[in-house]
């Protein structure tokens, strides 16, 4: 009798088909490729255990991080055309944004709430690049607005998490406006004297790096973050020179005073609370 092919075989056929071994059982990190046991990466803010490379971390993950206790009342995207343009590439753009909204659960790459950061009120927007890159089209530019306007009712402080690719190309100038737009809203803040804040993740770049992005009071940087207008290649090739390895990291923007601060993400909201105490008083 052979026990391997009669007993340990079937066994391990059961517990294979109970899902005994999940899929996302270890995650690989990014940067030293090193495998993380998922629920440790969780317990760590997905924060590589072995370089402490800044993996991505989910917009709710970020709200639950920075609001006490993790409660915040959401704030609804404001209603927008859908496809203004009927734009169309390999396929629809109203066809993208149903895929989107599928995968992410969301009716746009931006996600908002209202609630307590240390016991003082907070109005905090997050970009998600999940959907459609992060990408900023008129619902986010109507989303940024209606937050800015709820800060003011509230007297309270404006937090921005930003990660995005740059400008929707499927809103075309439509898209583009929303820099402006969004920085008229900034302006609003200024006339109230309400501190803002902007917290730039991995990537930050193109038409949001160009507005609402660097025009923060304090702008605070993950470390390793990749932070910039456009591609390095890019670049490269416009200049015609060859750029320095670290160019566009949080490490390089600081050294060359384009931000203020690098804070590890399980120091964000210390950080943030000290910056809103000094600010406010």
């Amino acid at each position: 009798m052979n026990w391997i092919t009669n007993f340990v075989k079937p066994k391990l056929n059961v517990f294979s088909k109970r899902g005994g071994v999940p899929e996302n059982l270890w995650v690989k990190c990014d940067a030293c490729e090193t495998m993380i046991f998922h629920r440790m990466l969780v317990e760590n803010l997905h924060v590589c255990t072995n370089c402490g490379h800044h993996m991505q971390f989910d917009v709710d993950d970020y709200l639950k991080l920075l609001f006490d206790d993790g409660l915040y009342q959401s704030i609804p995207i404001p209603e927008v055309p859908l496809d203004p343009l009927k734009f169309r590439d390999s396929k629809k753009y109203v066809d993208r944004l149903r895929q989107y909204r599928s995968q992410t659960k969301r009716l746009d790459a931006v996600s908002m709430g209202a609630g307590l950061i240390d016991s003082r009120q907070a109005i905090i927007f997050v970009m998600d690049f999940a959907f459609m890159g992060g990408s900023m089209g008129m619902a986010v530019g109507a989303s940024f607005v209606a937050a800015v306007q709820q800060a003011i009712r509230m007297n309270a402080p404006f937090i921005v998490i930003a990660r995005s690719g740059g400008a929707r190309m499927q809103e075309a100038v439509l898209s583009l406006m929303q820099m402006p737009r969004t920085v008229a809203a900034i302006e609003l803040l200024r006339e109230h004297k309400l501190p803002y804040l902007v917290i730039l993740t991995s990537p930050t770049f193109g038409g949001v790096t160009a507005s609402f992005a660097m025009l923060g009071d304090i702008h605070i940087a993950e470390p390793g973050a990749l932070i910039g207008f456009t591609g390095r290649r890019v670049i490269e090739q416009t200049i015609r020179q060859k750029l320095p390895d670290d160019f566009q990291t949080a490490e390089y923007q600081l050294e060359h005073g384009m931000i203020d601060l690098i804070v590890q993400r399980k120091e964000l909201k210390s950080t943030i609370s000290r910056i809103i105490g000094i600010i406010r008083r």
